[in-house]
């Protein structure tokens, strides 16, 4: 009795397409626009997004901030349910608690938006982390700390913290991961999800990033 044929075999490093990230591109120019969509290309976990159909991520490209560049992003992050990536040629100090707050969650310089690095904020973001450069984050300090001064006195938004989450988000803002974070502090690693999903469910927050721009803000970190 003959057999049939096996099966062809899947692509080398395709990934199954129910694990893969969709992603939707907004630029301002077919030509920033089709490069982005090029280098994401590249990689086999990323899906971009058809016209239809809702995206896990969100990534604008943008020159500099404005009020029509912020209502992008917050439309994207409330109306749509996407993690937003931002890709910009430059931030102003003044604006960058505002991107924060908007739900972005990794920034990329334009000047640095190599393929690795796009697709380093993509997966970052849809895991609902927080991914900013270096001098982003010493520009957010500098400027939480100044309305930490120029608020003294103030009810701590933190105040009604337990030592587990302010200890979580801690560690979060020096940059580690769940896994990372659990060893830390001899935590389960789903020990660590449900301290920052209740964070974020409870105080109405977007993510990762958005926590610790709060955090900032009220002297924890």
């Amino acid at each position: 009795m003959s057999s049939s044929p096996p099966a062809p075999a899947a692509p080398t490093g395709a990934a199954p397409k129910s694990h893969r990230v969709r992603v939707a591109v907004t630029a301002p120019d077919p030509l920033s626009h089709e490069g982005v969509l090029s280098q994401l290309r590249r990689h086999p976990e990323i899906e971009l997004s058809q016209a239809s159909g809702p995206a896990t991520v969100a990534l604008f490209i943008e020159d500099t901030i404005d009020e029509a560049a912020l209502t992008r992003l917050r439309r994207a992050v409330r109306s749509e349910g996407a993690r937003a990536v931002l890709v910009v040629g430059a931030v102003r100090e003044s604006e960058l608690l505002d991107v924060i707050e908007c739900g972005v969650g990794a920034i990329v310089w334009r000047r640095e938006a190599t393929a690795q690095r796009l697709a380093q904020a993509v997966l970052t973001a849809a895991r609902g982390g927080g991914d900013l450069p270096a001098d982003l984050l010493g520009q957010l300090i500098g400027q939480v700390r100044r309305f930490q001064r120029d608020g003294a006195g103030q009810p701590g938004f933190f105040a009604s913290f337990t030592k587990r989450e302010v200890d979580v988000v801690r560690l979060v803002a020096e940059g580690l991961d769940n896994s990372e974070i659990a060893v830390k502090l001899s935590y389960s690693e789903r020990t660590v999800k449900n301290v920052m999903y209740g964070l974020t469910t409870r105080l109405h927050l977007r993510n990762r990033a958005h926590v610790v721009a709060h955090a900032l803000r009220e002297g924890f970190i």
